[in-house]
């Protein structure tokens, strides 16, 4: 089926103020014919000769239209430009010369308003002041035989009125056309303004999505553990309460302090609040971490921590990478002793986490949200992350992260 373009309405007023502007000066050249002294005195002279002027000016007319509207390339209006040289021709001998400079200005604004190039409208303009001067003086030796004081006056004030056409016409489509430039590039302006807007909501979309996995990874990574830590100490609770009521009670006083701390960590989490770390060191933190999974449990939990300097960022990924490990090993490998070390060297720092669980199959594991999460947030900071396990052998985390810290302050 045929596609129909629509209609450019910009593109539409503009032919439009073509087809005014050339109905206007048409209109004065048919006044000019039908109304002036000249029409008359060649009424009265020879009717003939009136029809055949009236006629060559209907198809000069005609003739400059489809230059006007059809045709939109130079070379395409070569062939006009000849029918309105040899039609000035005709009209400067049959009315002695005095009707052709309405004629000349109507061509010469028909092809200002073609042309948007200054140096091209100077020379057109040039070009036929030499062709009216030059068809004049022929015309006048021809038909007077002489050049009269009249001649040379006339010819100047014509010549002067097509100059001063010329720079009313450049200098007012110069304005248009600056205008035009100035509504399109405000149109223009406003389509980038309505692209910015459209990508700034993508962009805030985007970073609200990524705040919201932030604080679904917090979660998990601090809630989840402190939660697995009850789960664990509450279970040996239920296996001693009628053993031993006394351990079972302190088991439960355990839980229930691990539960507080989850809800403080899960307060923390949802509310995005800074300062997390509240100035204690990573080598704290993590102690404390494995402190508060030890305590109350049978999980024995060995360690060598330096005490490292690194970023909150940093310290915060190692923290819940621990959390994460020991939760995890706990949970799904049923492990009850755990190995934690932090070292570094000039370049890098690295954090080991292993344990004595079930272990699995590296090859058929299948990282869930914690261990994803754990990678993804390796990879940002720069650094990897390993896991190392084979049924019965336990699992084991890697994790290896660069010295930006440093690179950085000795940059400075």
């Amino acid at each position: 089926m045929k596609q129909f373009k629509p209609i450019n309405l910009k593109q539409l007023m503009q032919q439009k103020e073509k087809f005014f502007f050339f109905c206007y000066i048409s209109i004065l050249v048919l006044l000019t014919i039908l109304e002036g002294s000249i029409a008359l005195d060649i009424w009265r002279r020879d009717h003939s000769i009136f029809w055949l002027i009236f006629s060559i000016v209907v198809l000069m007319m005609a003739e400059n239209i489809v230059k006007m509207f059809v045709c939109k390339k130079f070379h395409q209006k070569i062939a006009c430009y000849v029918v309105d040289f040899l039609g000035l021709c005709a009209l400067a001998f049959l009315t002695e010369t005095k009707l052709i400079l309405p004629i000349c200005m109507l061509i010469l604004s028909e092809f200002y308003l073609s042309s948007n190039n200054f140096k091209a409208n100077l020379a057109m303009v040039t070009a036929w002041e030499v062709l009216y001067l030059a068809m004049r003086l022929v015309v006048t030796l021809l038909i007077k035989k002489t050049l009269s004081v009249s001649f040379y006056s006339e010819t100047i004030g014509d010549m002067f009125s097509i100059a001063i056409h010329f720079m009313i016409m450049v200098l007012a489509l110069t304005l248009y056309r600056k205008n035009e430039e100035l509504v399109r590039a405000v149109e223009d302006l406003n389509v980038s303004n309505e692209h910015l807007r459209e990508a700034y909501e993508k962009i805030a979309e985007t970073t609200a999505i990524e705040e919201r996995q932030k604080i679904a990874k917090d979660i998990h990574d601090t809630a989840g553990h402190s939660i697995t830590t009850v789960i664990m100490q509450t279970e040996l609770a239920k296996l001693l309460v009628e053993k031993d009521p006394a351990e079972a009670k302190q088991k439960i006083v355990a839980a229930n302090l691990q539960a507080k701390n989850a809800l403080a960590e899960l307060r923390t989490s949802v509310h995005l609040l800074s300062g997390r770390i509240n100035g204690q060191t990573l080598k704290e933190l993590m102690e404390r971490v494995i402190l508060d999974t030890s305590d109350g449990t049978d999980i024995a939990i060995r360690s060598d921590i330096d005490d490292v300097k690194v970023e909150e960022e940093t310290a915060l990924f190692l923290c819940n990478t621990l959390k994460e490990g020991l939760s995890n090993g706990m949970r799904h490998g049923n492990a009850t002793a755990f190995w934690a070390e932090l070292k570094e060297d000039d370049y890098a720092v690295s954090f080991v986490l292993s344990d004595n669980g079930i272990g699995v199959d590296t090859a058929l594991l299948k990282e869930g949200f914690g261990l994803s999460g754990m990678r993804t947030s390796a990879e940002a900071l720069g650094g990897i992350v390993r896991f190392s396990s084979q049924p019965g052998e336990g699992f084991e985390i890697t994790v290896t992260l660069p010295k930006r810290q440093r690179k950085e302050a000795e940059h400075e």
